[in-house]
């Protein structure tokens, strides 16, 4: 059994490999190990920017740890549990130890055009199929299954927290989109997209109200109904239309 990260460093609430182990434990026909992704997304709920999802495949070795204060090791969980300065000292060193992982991304347009179901899955089937092996269990964070078929898909709760493998797609997703919203903090300044990502904050509603929805915005959700000014703008998919099918009132 692999030693447990929590074990090993002391440190509380560090992800395992309990999930994977049970996977791997039962019959799976093939003949060989079973090839596992964990997936984690970031930026569902946000007002602007895309959400991005990241799948990462480990072989089962120990993960890496980062230096914290004093003697003491950070081990790798969710990354909301992590400082910023964790989380950036683990988006350094987990591309080079991870089996592989790759970045998906759906756009704020794509998110107006097909829902956020819809996206998410997009994302998530643009990163497992930029891996470099393709997956034979994919472990989502959660209890909603947004991949489904082809994909097999384990759903649990808590996943970030408890799978090492979704823990490394998690920091890995924060980080990438984080840095993603910096840059455009600078095309748009005012917005706070380098402290809030796109999610509501008063700096961010403020800038909303006086300058209205950036090229980046989410232009089918409900905060244009609380802008008067800027309301017109609001996009709505038609149910009865289909996929992809936007009326603009």
């Amino acid at each position: 059994m692999v030693p447990s990260p929590a074990a090993a460093t002391g440190v509380a609430r560090a992800a395992g490999y309990e999930i994977e182990e049970e996977l791997r434990a039962a019959p799976s026909g093939s003949g060989r190990p079973l090839v596992i992704a964990g997936v984690d997304e970031v930026g569902r709920g946000a007002w602007a920017g895309p959400v991005v999802v990241c799948a990462a495949v480990t072989d089962l070795s120990p993960p890496p740890v980062v230096p914290g204060r004093g003697k003491k090791a950070i081990a790798l969980t969710d990354s909301k549990l992590l400082t910023e300065a964790h989380r950036e000292s683990f988006a350094g060193i987990l591309p080079g130890w991870l089996a592989g992982h790759a970045i998906g991304a759906a756009g704020p347009e794509e998110i107006d055009e097909v829902g956020m179901t819809a996206a998410l899955r997009r994302a998530a089937v643009r990163a497992l199929e930029s891996l470099p092996v393709r997956p034979d269990v994919v472990i989502l964070d959660g209890k909603h299954d947004f991949l489904s078929r082809p994909w097999r898909v384990r759903c649990e709760v808590k996943a970030d927290q408890r799978s090492v493998t979704v823990a490394a797609a998690s920091v890995l997703a924060k980080v990438h989109r984080d840095r993603l919203m910096a840059e455009l903090d600078g095309e748009f300044p005012g917005y706070g997209f380098a402290d809030s990502a796109g999610y509501p904050s008063p700096v961010h509603q403020k800038a909303l109200e006086e300058h209205g929805p950036t090229p980046h915005h989410r232009l089918s959700w409900s905060y244009l109904d609380d802008l008067p000014r800027w309301r017109h703008m609001k996009k709505h998919r038609d149910p009865l239309a289909g996929e992809g099918q936007l009326s603009l009132l």
